[in-house]
């Protein structure tokens, strides 16, 4: 039995090495790379955050608890840096976790939050998160990391994004609306009809507001895609997909501007001037089941993860802007969203 006790304290103080020797105490945070927030089973607790390397290749796992000494909570949805900090959004735990972007220690938690989702900053004083149980879009104060408001929608809302005094956000579960947000007076002030369940939104070049509407869970209706002209509020641009049983999810825009990409059967690739949606995946699934999509917006390399049964460990797959693969490595319980952290940024 002194034998089987000596083993087991052996074994521990190996694997605890190991895991210091993969710290955040180190240099690879300083480098460019890009976080992985992995959702964890759902009442779990477990959500994680994951970074991989640009400088050693390497992906690192589990860093918030390691650097903080606690579970980051239970499915963090989305992550964005603004400065020096990044914001993590902790859907299921209510809140949002702020740390700092070089060394990922806690400087703040928000708490109390209902189902918020994505966060987007409107200024350096201030930042507007989305909720999907809630009808209003929360108001954060940048300065002391706190609430310090509500817009009322009147529904539920999911993708964010800021065009200069205007912001967009998505009526998602059940709807069908894109709303438009003075970012001044802090007031709806238009809402424009889209497709069903709008779900992920992306400015091109040409400052078109790119919709992704995957048309709903039910599939009775057509998804579609639809370009906004972020000037009239009127939709320019409208793509059909060919089938109700068509499910795209993810929409993302390349570093130029020029070409858009979603998940649909693999990853679809197509340029913001096209006529119609591609017809065949740009990078197919190959025995993958792709989950969430990520453009690095410096060199275009693709990220996707895998899922695999939602249970397990899953899987970052880096590709190159030509689709060919990089490399696979494995992540936490069930990877999802990614937050790019690159050079002067």
């Amino acid at each position: 039995m002194k034998k089987i006790i000596v083993l087991l304290v052996l074994v521990t103080l190996v694997v605890s090495c190991k895991k210091n020797e993969d710290s955040p105490n180190g240099s690879f945070l300083t480098g460019d790379g890009v976080f992985i927030i992995n959702e964890g089973n759902f009442m779990g607790g477990n959500g994680s955050l994951s970074f991989y390397s640009y400088d050693s290749l390497k992906i690192y796992n589990d860093l918030f608890a390691d650097v903080n000494g606690r579970p980051l909570g239970d499915v963090p949805n989305s992550m964005e840096i603004n400065g020096d900090k990044a914001y993590i959004v902790v859907n299921n735990s209510g809140k949002i976790e702020v740390i700092k972007k070089s060394t990922l220690e806690s400087v703040n938690t928000i708490p109390g939050l209902i189902s918020p989702r994505n966060i987007a900053f409107v200024s350096s004083a201030k930042a507007y998160v989305t909720s999907m149980y809630s009808d209003s879009l929360i108001i954060i104060n940048l300065s002391d990391n706190s609430v310090s408001g509500y817009i009322d929608l009147r529904r539920s809302s999911e993708s964010v994004v800021v065009a200069g005094d205007k912001t967009f956000v998505a009526n998602w579960v059940g709807g069908n609306e894109v709303m438009v947000i003075d970012n001044i007076t802090d007031e709806v002030v238009d809402s424009i009809e889209v497709g069903i369940e709008p779900e992920s939104m992306a400015f091109d070049g040409n400052n078109t507001l790119w919709v992704l509407c995957n048309g709903g869970w039910t599939r009775e209706n057509f998804a579609e895609l639809d370009g906004i002209n972020t000037t009239t509020h009127t939709i320019d641009k409208h793509l059909q997909f060919a089938t109700k049983e068509a499910s795209p999810s993810c929409l993302r825009i390349d570093g130029t501007g020029g070409s858009l990409y979603y998940l649909e059967g693999g990853v679809r690739k197509m340029s913001t001037t096209a006529s119609e949606l591609p017809s065949e995946p740009f990078i197919p699934e190959s025995g993958h089941y792709f989950y969430k999509l990520g453009i690095n917006p410096s060199n275009n390399d693709i990220f996707v993860t895998d899922a695999v049964d939602y249970q397990q460990n899953g899987y970052l797959l880096c590709y190159d802007h030509t689709g060919a693969l990089i490399s696979t490595l494995m992540a936490d319980i069930i990877p999802a969203s990614m937050c790019f952290k690159m050079s002067g940024k």
